[in-house]
This record gives C-alpha cells, structure tokens and sequence, in this order.
C-alpha cells in the first residue's frame, strides 16, 4: 500500500490539517533556517475581569466526587465541551490554584463568529481549586506571532515554571519562516496566565530529514523536563521523525541543535509526557489517530529509564526505539462511551496520588455540531494507579464513566480513592470443534475460504498453516483479500493465534504487509488484530471497519516479535456501552504477547457482529512473504 493510500487509512477524506497533521503522512518540509532578531511582543491574553475571575465552587473535601468528562464554565454562559492536548500546572503564587491550558479550538458547538464559522481560540487558559470545576480564563495569544503562518494551528501547550518567571511553550503547526515547516515557540509571563511575550522566533525551528533539505519533519508537542544537574530538557515530536529531546539554553528561548537525542522510533508515538517515579523516568507518549470521530483509536502508551535521555523501555523489555515498538498500554478505550483516550498530562494531588487528565471522544457526540470530521475532544480525569512499578488508568480498569473520588486539590486534604484492579479476562475451556494446531497436511474441513486464493499459495505443513501474503485488502472499498473463515461460537469467547511472517520486513517499507485473524461479519464490517508493517516499524494494529462513514478505526497493542502471539477477547451485553452504528453490544479486547504467557492488554471496540460472524485469518498488504500460523484456539471466558 502507497504513501497515500496510508493517509486515506488514517485521515477521513476532507479533515482539517488541525486534525489530520495527527494522522496523516505527509513528508513536506523545507531546509533549516536561522536564528531571526529577538524580539518582545507583548500578547494579550485576557480582559481584566476575566483575570480576576477565580471559580466561585467549594473546594472539595476528601469525600468529594466527580464525573467525566470535567465541564469547564465560561463566565457569563456556556461550558466548554472540547480540551484537546491539556497540560495541566500547580501555580507557584500560593493562590492555591491549579492552572489547564488546551490546544487551538472551539469552546464549544456555539462558539462561532459572526459570519457563522468556528472560533479558534489560542491557547485557552483555566483554572480550579479543586481539580475538577474549572473557569476558562480567556486565551493565551490574542494574535499569533509574526514567525507563524497566519492560519496556523498552535497546538499543544507546555508551561513551566523557571527563572523566576513562566514559559509558555506551544507547537506552531506552520511557519512564515524561509521554507516553511512546524516548529516550536515559546513565550513568557509574569503569571500562570501571562501576560505573555512570545521571544520572537521559535525555540525548535523547523527540522529537515536527512538526506532531503526539502522535506520536513514534524516538529510538535513540547514537553519541558529538568534533569538532575538542573539543565532543562524540551522533548518533541511525532511521527514523522520521532519524538526527540534536547538541551535548552539557560535562559530558556532556545534549544541546541547539537544536543539532539532520538528518543523514540519515527512513525509512532507524539504527545511526550515524562514524570519521575520510583527512581525512574516514565515517558508516556500517544498513537495513532488523535480524530477520526467514533473510530478514533487514539491511546496512551508507557516506557520508562533511569536516564532522562533513554533508552525508554516497556513492561516487555522491549526499547521504544526498536522497530517492534515498545511501549505499554496504559491508557486506552475499554468499550464505553469514551473512545480515542490520549495526549495526557500527569501530575500529584496534595495527597500523593497520581492522575492523568487527557483528551477523549464521546463516541455519542463525536463532532462539533454541524460537521462531520471535526473531532471534538472533551477532558477527562482519572487516576493514575502504579502496579508492580508500571502507572496503571485506574487500577487498569480504563477511563471512567461513574463518579469518581475526587483528587485533594488543597494542602491538608485527602482523597478516597483506592486501588481497584480490573478484573483479568481469564481463558476458560477450549472449544475443541473450533480449535487447529494445523498438525496435519490439509486443512481441516471446519474451515472455508471467502474468495479462496490459488492452491499452490497456502496449505498445512510442519505444524503450521502457511499463506502467502497477498496484493489484496480489507479497508473500506478495497475488500479483495482472500479470508480463511470458521464459525464463532455463541456467546462469550476467547481466540488466540501465533503467527509471523516469513521473511521478517526489515526496514522500510512494506505498507502495510500484515498476518492475523478477524472477527468477521462481512467486508465492511469486522474486528480485525494484525502483525503489520508500517514504514520502518512493526505493530500489533487492531481495528474496527463499520458501513458508515468514518468507517475504518484503528488503534496498537503491544510489541511484535519473531513469532506474535495474538488474542482477542469477545464479550457480550456489556455495561456502559454505546448503541447506535458505531457502538454495540458486543465488546472486542485484543491482547498480545511475545510468549504466550505474558500478556498485554489493549483497548476495547464495541460492535455489532451478531451472531453469523465468523473467526478469520489474514494475510495482505503484499507480496514477497509469507505468514505462518501456529494453530488457532477457541475457548470459552472464564469467569
């Protein structure tokens, strides 16, 4: 599959770029520039009424409670319904508030100008006592700086506390810079509201890949980290280049080319967030698509280091800059309302517990009203709970939908959450009628072909079903992949395949060569759990397609190996879960393991298969391999 095809896989056709940058591939960036003139320009962020404005709710007492998604007000009328990309600060003033800033967007449904479009806020600005009744506080930039393209999206704010003074670091989406190209800019204040000076040109500028002066990496997504010796570290990045780390300048405006780490592998994660605990750094970071509606798969993965500059390694001792791809699931979607979990900010109450606020989507009111690709991102807060020395989203129990124990907020307060871990799927009795260890030379007569490929390109030997991978797909309009089929049995269940793909992709690119197994309703309509190439890595991609638009949704597991083991976990009448032609009532958890023992556990989709769905195995994206599949076992959950 070409370069493009991969855009048309992740980016819903007519996407704004302030949303399909996340997703899409696009390898357009020009040639480093320099330095330009410092300069102060004061920006307004703003009115003074709004400045003084403090949150007029009680402070919340240790058995205070909350609810997702947090509801900010705007003074005078309204909530805002949308906070993508949130970072979250404790003030340093002693005014006992806590401070949230957003990435560029609309408030809400209504927040439209005169002329009937969007308002695009840069940068709004909130605060709260209690970490969960927050008062916008208007936005950080009245304008945008010069050295930013006029219709530029600023993204993804970072503000740190540091010489005295605050420092506002934000992603420009594109510059009006020689060659054009997204970087990173930075600006200080007084107060965690500003007003704040941007230093006149960015701290990151625009960065060429090599070998192609012409191109541009993605330059997103700061994250300020201070090492030990008290140097100051900003991480950026994303898929196109990776996340990558450098040295700031003492006085915080600008970074050092030459002190340049690559952090993770290109092609997968954005969004770094990195806490120190326990004695090691932990390097959250997100993938896939941050906004594709319904079928946004969007999830925060965790690495971690006892140095600040890597290597980041997961639960697997597997390194995030290994072309499998480490990085454990931490916080994903697991099968209610909330779907495309990710971009998340980590911080400690007064208590000493853990949490995370991060952006998600309602898959009941995906979109702002009006449109039909413009994601909206409510925040949501949930506990960060830390098992066996690994940050847990509530005991792994995944984003929450019922009241919750509030943080403590204020000094001398406590909070009641507690641990509670999520229940474990456990596999129960084999089905042995639809259980294969391919142990003889046929396959055996339970299994059935949709669009049977030639006979000299599969059969069973030596233990193993073996397939050549085919210049055939799944996805949306292009369903001419050959599918192995058996029927699924009723209710609950659980399917588990090992397979690999011979030779291994080594490098770039096989887009996107894959092997695994569907839960299969029709070509449109399945749940799919695949060992895919993507560029230069390799990943566990598990995705939904439906009929309807946006149709295909995909998200990423844990790390592939030699062989991948693979499961998925089916599940019926689930609570919490939506209706409706991108929910269900049937849930899907799909699970990986390099041993088959150990297993990593990753989002949920909800679907509507019924009760003709059969269990598939696939082996697509293109030729030149070949996958082989161990066995395949059926079994029932236990419970």
């Amino acid at each position: 599959m070409s370069a493009t095809q991969l855009v048309a896989r992740n980016v819903p056709a007519g996407v704004p770029l302030r949303q399909a940058r996340r997703s899409s591939v696009v390898r357009a960036v020009p040639r480093l520039v320099g330095r330009r003139k410092l300069v102060s320009v004061p920006i307004a962020f703003a009115t003074a009424a709004i400045a003084l404005m403090v949150a007029a709710t009680p402070v919340l007492g240790a058995t205070g409670t909350y609810r997702n998604p947090l509801r900010p007000v705007i003074p005078g009328d309204g909530r805002v319904e949308s906070c993508a990309d949130p970072h979250v600060i404790h003030g340093a003033e002693g005014e006992g508030l806590w401070y949230m800033y957003c990435t560029t967007d609309p408030l809400n449904d209504q927040d439209k100008n005169a002329s009937g479009g969007f308002n695009f806020h840069l940068i709004p600005m909130f605060s709260s006592r209690d970490l969960v009744h927050w008062t916008y506080r208007g936005d950080a930039f009245s304008s945008r700086p010069d050295w930013v393209k006029d219709d530029a999206g600023m993204w993804a704010p970072e503000v740190v506390h540091f010489n005295g003074k605050y420092y506002l670091y934000f992603t420009a989406s594109d510059t009006d810079l020689p060659g054009r190209g997204s970087a990173i800019g930075v600006a200080t204040g007084p107060t965690p509201l500003g007003p704040w000076t941007d230093s006149g040109d960015p701290v990151v500028d625009p960065i060429a890949p090599p070998n192609d002066p012409n191109g541009r990496q993605w330059v997103f997504d700061p994250d300020v980290v201070t090492a030990a010796n008290g140097t100051h570290y900003i991480f950026f990045g994303s898929y196109f280049g990776g996340i990558r780390a450098r040295a700031l300048t003492p006085d915080g405006l600008e970074s050092i080319p030459a002190t340049q780490v690559q952090i993770t592998i290109d092609n997968r994660y954005e969004g770094t967030e990195i806490v120190r605990h326990g004695g090691w750094y932990y390097l959250f970071a997100s993938a896939t698509n941050c906004c594709n509606g319904p079928l946004t798969g969007y999830a925060v993965f965790v690495g971690r280091s006892r140095s600040l500059l890597g290597p980041y390694v997961d639960k697997e001792g597997v390194s995030l800059l290994d072309e499998n791809v480490g990085g454990t699931p931490v916080i994903y979607q697991n099968g209610n309302r909330w779907v495309g979990t990710g971009h998340n900010t980590v911080f400690r109450d007064f208590d000493g517990q853990w949490w995370t606020i991060y952006h998600a989507v309602d898959i009941n009111d995906p979109y702002f009203a009006g449109t039909n690709d413009f994601t909206k991102r409510p925040p949501l807060l949930d506990a960060i709970d830390w098992v066996g020395g690994w940050p847990t989203l509530n005991g792994g129990r995944g984003p929450s939908v019922t009241p919750q124990a509030a943080p403590a907020a204020q000094p001398g307060q406590r909070t009641n959450h507690h641990v509670r871990l999520a229940r474990p799927d456990r596999v129960g009795t084999r089905i042995t009628a639809l259980s294969d260890e391919f142990s003889g030379t046929t396959l055996s007569s339970r299994w059935s072909w949709v669009r049977q490929p030639a006979a000299d390109t599969f059969g069973v030997s030596n233990g193993v079903f073996h397939m050549k991978t085919q210049a055939a797909d799944l996805f949306k309009d292009s369903n001419n992949a050959s599918v192995l089929i058996e029927r699924a049995p009723l209710g609950n269940y659980v399917v588990e395949t090992k397979v690999r793909l011979e030779p291994r992709p080594v490098g770039c690119c096989f887009n996107f060569v894959q092997a695994g197994m569907v839960i299969y309703g029709s070509d449109d309509n399945f749940i799919k759990l695949s060992n895919t190439s993507i560029f230069n890595t390799r990943q566990t991609e598990f995705a939904k397609e439906v009929p309807q638009e946006p149709r295909y949704g995909n998200t990423v597991v844990g790390p592939t190996g030699d062989w991948t083991w693979l499961r998925i976990v089916k599940r019926t009448v689930v609570a919490h879960a939506p209706s409706g032609p991108f929910g269900g009532h049937e849930a899907y958890t799909a699970y990986t393991s390099h041993d088959g023992i150990h297993w990593t556990r990753g989002g949920t989709w909800t679907h509507h298969l019924g009760s003709t769905a059969r269990i598939g195995l696939i082996a697509m994206g293109g030729t030149g391999f070949e996958a082989q599949f161990d066995y395949v076992r059926v079994s029932r959950v236990r419970h």
